[in-house]
């Protein structure tokens, strides 16, 4: 093996440990006692393991993971709608438009890339608040759906600058106009790069914990498969056999999700790149 493969193998085992080591921790204790976990967090303890914990945490009364399942899945059903129905338009405006205003108004968007939700949490209360949406779904669904909005319009308007401009001449010759040109068009075109976001749109709505819990607020009744975990935190004491069991459901169907998709996911953000 040549010394720079070596450097790197070691670099890449380094990094799979770090990432997996709390994946390890949350697998190990989710199966354990409470005293269990306190003395010994990071022993597998196999003469202790058991499924009665997370048989508990399935049939909480204070949380209903069916109910979690529920709601965060319709969630990220509104949320992928809108952003394709809004982002979609968007990117193809921009990628046929080749005027200055057209390249500042994917700058613009590009720009929000960069910005940290959790930045925009307390502007976007008051916000919600004027607009009596706060506390609300629509209110939750329309500032997730904002969120997932600059990448989506980066990622499909660099796509559909790969697709030549002679099919729109064509559809045009036919009577199409624009919008139909680009959702009968276009668009079906996209299918690689709109299941990609979808993907990643998915992922983040559903392990977002700090937005519902803020939007959302408790008053409204609903609660998402992450903020659920709340229901074992107390004021002083906190229940693991409760936590970590929870947090293993709650990640289990997006985990599965993610291995089975995974290549949509690298086939979608490097089609652009090698299509044409």
């Amino acid at each position: 093996m040549r010394p720079w493969s070596a450097v790197r193998a070691t670099a890449l085992t380094a990094l799979a440990v770090v990432m997996l080591a709390p994946m390890y921790v949350l697998v190990v204790n989710a199966f354990k006692p409470q005293q269990e976990i306190a003395a010994r967090p990071f022993s597998p303890a196999f003469d202790q393991l058991t499924l009665r914990y997370l048989e508990q945490a399935w049939h909480n009364p204070d949380f209903s993971i069916v109910r979690g399942y529920a709601v965060t899945v319709f969630f990220v059903v509104c949320v992928n709608a809108l952003s394709v129905l809004l982002a979609g338009p968007v990117s193809y405006v921009i990628a046929r438009g080749g005027s200055v205003r057209h390249h500042l108004l994917l700058v613009f968007f590009v720009a929000g890339t960069f910005i940290p939700s959790q930045v925009l949490v307390i502007p976007v209360v008051y916000v919600l608040k004027l607009l009596g949406l706060m506390g609300t779904v629509r209110g939750f669904v329309l500032f997730e759906t904002t969120l997932t909005l600059p990448f989506s319009i980066f990622l499909y308007t660099a796509y559909i600058r790969t697709i030549p401009a002679d099919l729109d001449e064509a559809a045009a010759l036919d009577g199409a106009g624009r919008l139909r040109t680009f959702w009968q068009v276009i668009f079906p075109l996209m299918r690689p790069v709109v299941a990609t976001m979808v993907i990643l749109n998915t992922f983040s709505v559903w392990n977002d914990f700090v937005n519902p819990q803020v939007i959302l607020g408790p008053g409204s009744g609903l609660y998402t498969i992450t903020t659920g975990i709340y229901a074992a935190v107390g004021q002083y004491t906190t229940d693991y056999t409760v936590v970590f069991p929870t947090l293993l459901l709650a990640i289990a169907p997006i985990l599965l999700f993610f291995v089975v998709m995974q290549r949509s996911i690298v086939g979608g953000l490097t089609a652009g790149a090698t299509k044409g």
